[in-house]
């Protein structure tokens, strides 16, 4: 059963929150977080992405990079730019997108619940990208940025979110990408206390989109449990910063691929092998977007093409086999195109649907790219029942959207 709790966290005022408030720093790169820190001194990615205040092509990882984190968090706090809430509180974060409005409970996640299966994931981690985070985490002594859990539909908590969210929010503001962010503070100990008793009743929190962020918090926390000698599983750091969205509100969008050639095949002989597994039809050249599972977009040579994957092709009971980015990665990537690794394979990339499939299609047409391919998206319930069956989701299967505003609230671990 899940174990929260509230925290007294470390935010900025009403007045200030559009100013600190960003994207997640793993969304964008060195460069973009500096063309959209210009000239703001109280952006929050003076923290999470401080190489910003260094010359262009300093190392992210250089340790004087770690040390500025650490400078500027403690300026921000001095300067009231953040400021810690006196009591322990939950908050919830709501986020709007295109007119749907999805309702977050921000909580205090438990590191046990981590590492022992409670808290469920459907991605493997890279220890790279972990070490970077929990290096992150131990420097600045805080969980600067939330990581996105989602959990079984609870109509009691949904009560509470309803009740909270009929007053006036604490902050509420449209991002320069258009996307409506709205936070509430409860306060209220009766409420606190109803909240952690709720959520210890619900079996498993699922990890929508931060593995490598929980990873890090969570090993972070359990360095400290193994230092301190009088540890007692209360203290803080056994808890990381995490945003719980009911299943049901939560979209997960396509997750595109694009490829730099057709490993030595002419356009007719990649048709004609994909036709193998694969029914065919030309849609010519305005964009097809995939329109059920098991049927795919693909572009190549100015052209649009839907591709029906083949009943006995894919392994219908296999909560893995039956995923379109199985079907795709096996039949095409692999055993046309010879990808094997989509981890690192230089041939390939990937392109949240976010950007659309236009976005497919210019980066085949400048030449870039050789060929596009569009797959119709994972629903909450696949990922739901693959991480409950204890198996791995392929790479680069889920998108979420929108995006965690990082900087509405910070968690201290002391």
């Amino acid at each position: 059963m899940a174990r929260i709790k509230p925290f007294k966290g470390v935010r900025p005022p009403k007045e200030l929150v559009e100013q600190v408030a960003s994207r997640p720093y793993d969304v964008l790169n060195s460069e973009e977080a500096r063309n959209e820190a210009a000239g703001n001194e109280k952006s929050l990615y003076h923290i999470i992405k401080p190489e910003i205040d260094f010359a262009p092509g300093t190392d992210e990882h250089d340790p004087k990079v770690y040390q500025k984190a650490i400078e500027n968090f403690k300026k921000f706090q001095e300067k009231g730019w953040l400021q810690q809430d006196p009591t322990e509180r939950y908050y919830v974060y709501a986020q709007t997108m295109n007119g749907r409005t999805q309702y977050g409970l921000v909580v205090g996640a438990n590191v046990d619940d981590y590492l022992n299966g409670v808290i469920k994931k459907h991605e493997l981690t890279r220890r790279d990208k972990e070490e970077d985070r929990m290096k992150h985490v131990r420097i600045n002594d805080a969980n600067i940025e939330p990581v996105f859990f989602a959990y079984p539909d609870n109509k009691e908590i949904d009560q509470i979110v309803a009740e909270t969210t009929s007053h006036p929010a604490e902050y509420d503001f449209i991002a320069p990408d258009g996307f409506g962010h709205h936070f509430w503070i409860i306060d209220n100990p009766e409420t606190i206390d109803r909240i952690t008793r709720l959520f210890a009743q619900i079996p498993y929190l699922y990890i929508a989109d931060g593995h490598h962020r929980t990873a890090a918090a969570a090993l972070v926390g359990a360095e400290k449990a193994k230092a301190n000698p009088n540890h007692n599983g209360d203290e803080e750091y056994n808890f990381f910063l995490a945003v719980c969205f009911p299943a049901s509100q939560l979209n997960i969008i396509d997750y595109n691929r694009v490829v730099k050639d057709l490993n030595g095949l002419t356009d007719e002989q990649f048709l004609e092998k994909i036709s193998e597994h694969f029914f065919i039809e030309k849609k010519g050249s305005e964009i097809y977007k995939p329109a059920a599972l098991h049927n795919f977009a693909l572009y190549l040579n100015h052209n649009w093409y839907s591709l029906t994957a083949k009943p006995g092709t894919y392994k219908e009971n296999d909560p893995i086999g039956v995923l379109d980015v199985t079907i795709s990665s096996d039949l095409i990537l692999r055993d046309i195109l010879g990808i094997t690794d989509l981890r690192s394979d230089k041939r390939i990339d990937f392109v949240g649907g976010i950007r659309g499939l236009g976005e497919l299609q210019k980066r085949v047409d400048s030449g870039e790219m050789r060929v596009a391919l569009a797959l119709y998206p994972v629903s909450m319930k696949q990922l739901m029942d693959i991480a409950d069956t204890g198996n791995i989701m392929p790479p680069k299967t889920t998108w979420f959207e929108p995006k965690l505003r990082s900087g509405l609230v910070i968690h201290k671990l002391s």
